[in-house]
């Protein structure tokens, strides 16, 4: 039976450490969290992976902003993917949108394809996607095998119902990971309407852009 598990976004090295020490199944490794995550600095990347154990996803984003990215954006994330790969991690997070909000279809299946055996997921550009039905289809033909999303909400729990939603649509093709404010005071709330998943969270709980070791342990009690 599938249960649920727990990966942390996590912007420096010290929040793998305590994720993995703390009951998390899978970080999400970043940088920039004012930003919204952006592709991780590689020797950090390499630090992390030598003392990791769990499993280990990169994002590959060149900057903050919108998800549009221009050809030269892209040689980028197809290098920096190229060369994360052969550190030996896990799996991906991106996502390539075009002008009209809908699924760029043949750049992220170029990067889904470069990725392979490896899992990618398709992060936070789902919460502005004008056509959510037709974008979760576009989604899974590209070979993604989880979506991040808040819902399209500001957050997991104004977008709990959405998020229900998506996960009926997604009718098991796909995982939904729900994620944006998720914390050990909403989980339950979201545990009571969604198929077990996998649920994501920074565990940030003060100023600093680092995963608070209570918290991530709080969140994975819940689970």
């Amino acid at each position: 039976m599938k249960k649920n598990q727990l990966e942390i976004a996590c912007f420096n090295y010290e929040s793998a450490i305590i994720a993995q020490e703390n009951g998390a199944d899978r970080i999400e490794l970043c940088e920039n969290m004012q930003l919204g995550g952006t592709t991780p600095n590689y020797v950090l990347a390499v630090r992390v992976r030598e003392k990791l154990s769990i499993k280990m996803h990169v994002i590959i984003r060149p900057r903050g902003g919108d998800f549009l990215y221009t050809d030269e954006e892209i040689i980028e994330m197809k290098q920096d993917l190229k060369q994360f790969k052969k550190l030996g991690v896990d799996g991906f997070v991106f996502g390539i949108l075009n002008e009209d909000g809908s699924i760029n279809i043949k750049k992220n299946q170029e990067l889904v394809s470069l990725a392979q055996p490896l899992s990618c997921t398709f992060h936070r550009a789902f919460d502005v996607v004008k056509n959510v039905e037709q974008s979760l289809e576009d989604v899974i033909d590209c070979g993604f095998k989880t979506i991040l999303t808040s819902g399209q909400e500001l957050n997991v729990e104004e977008g709990v119902f959405n998020l229900q939603k998506i996960q009926k649509l997604a009718n098991n093709r796909i995982e939904i990971m729900p994620g944006g404010g998720l914390r050990s005071s909403n989980i339950k709330l979201l545990q009571e309407q969604l198929e077990p998943t996998f649920y994501h969270s920074s565990a940030i709980t003060d100023d600093t852009e680092s995963a608070n070791p209570e918290e991530v342990k709080e969140i994975r009690n819940f689970l």
